[in-house]
């Protein structure tokens, strides 16, 4: 009987001793888990990683860890356990210390690498291709063959458009870090469609549209874009050709031989968007209006004015505007005058 109550006690001390020890090897492993999940790990490099659609989670987690985003997938599959949440596609940057609940949060919420791109107004094609370039989303080729190639993007708005030029809306933008030059000319294709139901723009488009590129890109005035816009009219209306550089200037780079000043024998080249030698509009805009030179195009000021001195070319940086040819050519002189006095030649 003695032995048995000593065999009763030896059998009772283990099992009370393994209860602590489970106990504690649980804590250790919450303790390890919760470190593994929520202690930020900080990437050897900037990452910047494309995740398919279609991935399973699984893949996900494996392919942040090869990556060096995330110290274990283990983890990450907790964090899935978890969250349960559904894994966005596309391209994400690492960048900074995160811990595996905050990656996967991210990821949930597709929030994805993306760039940030300023058109400024008045960019033409030339302009925001450069740009593009600069930014990471292709070459410059790349860009001008999607915008020439998707015009059936505003055929509806205009038929007769021979690019996207005019169309392309200038703005600040966010693309994914790797849009294509397509996906960028669609983007900015619908925030044009949105600014155009905005002002209400309708009737015969291409020209309201051709008119705001070439105010747009005569005057960054705003109370003179409605003037300028007036001077044009008027011109068009007396058949009196335009006479407007930007437009010279585009014809030129059209056809690859624009210099980057304009000389007097580019006055004299005969391309159709030569408005000192062909009257009438351009066949099509020279640039990307603003809100506020469409509004212009579309509701010019009334007027008498037929000429006037540029804001860009007047060294006190506003437009000088006549009603004759008379008045104008005073205005000539004595802006010259002027930038002879400003050290200019």
């Amino acid at each position: 009987m003695a032995q048995s109550r000593k065999n009763h006690r030896k059998r009772g001390f283990g099992a009370k001793g393994i209860l602590p020890a489970v106990l504690l090897i649980l804590l250790v492993s919450a303790g390890g888990a919760a470190w593994l999940v929520l202690t930020p790990f900080e990437p050897a490099k900037e990452t910047v990683l494309e995740l398919e659609p279609g991935s399973s989670a699984f893949r996900i987690g494996e392919k942040l860890e090869f990556a060096g985003v995330i110290r274990s997938q283990y983890a990450f599959d907790l964090v899935r356990l978890w969250k349960r949440g559904t894994l966005q596609a596309g391209l994400y940057k690492f960048d900074h210390p995160a811990s595996v609940l905050d990656v996967y949060s991210r990821i949930q919420h597709g929030d994805i690498y993306t760039k940030t791109v300023v058109v400024p107004e008045g960019s033409s094609i030339f302009d925001i291709a450069i740009k593009m370039e600069q930014a990471g989303f292709g070459t410059r080729q790349q860009f001008l063959q999607a915008q020439a190639d998707e015009t059936s993007l505003v055929a509806d708005l205009d038929p007769r458009a021979r690019s996207l030029e005019g169309y392309l809306f200038p703005d600040t933008y966010a693309f994914a870090g790797d849009a294509s030059p397509i996906q960028i000319v669609v983007a900015m294709v619908k925030r044009f469609r949105q600014v155009a139901t905005q002002l209400g723009l309708r009737g015969n488009v291409h020209d309201t549209v051709t008119l705001a590129s070439l105010v747009e890109r005569e005057t960054a005035v705003d109370s003179e874009r409605p003037v300028v816009a007036s001077v044009f009219e008027n011109r068009l209306a007396k058949h009196m050709p335009l006479m407007t550089d930007p437009s010279v200037i585009y014809g030129l780079q059209l056809n690859g031989v624009w210099r980057g000043t304009i000389y007097q024998s580019d006055l004299r080249r005969n391309t159709p968007y030569n408005t000192y030698l062909h009257a009438g509009l351009p066949p099509g805009p020279v640039a990307n209006p603003g809100i506020r030179s469409l509004r212009a195009a579309m509701d010019p000021a009334h007027t008498n004015y037929l000429y006037f001195v540029a804001a860009g070319l007047n060294p006190q940086g506003h437009s000088i505007f006549a009603s004759t040819l008379e008045e104008h050519s005073r205005n000539v002189a004595d802006y010259r005058q002027a930038l002879k006095k400003a050290g200019g030649r």
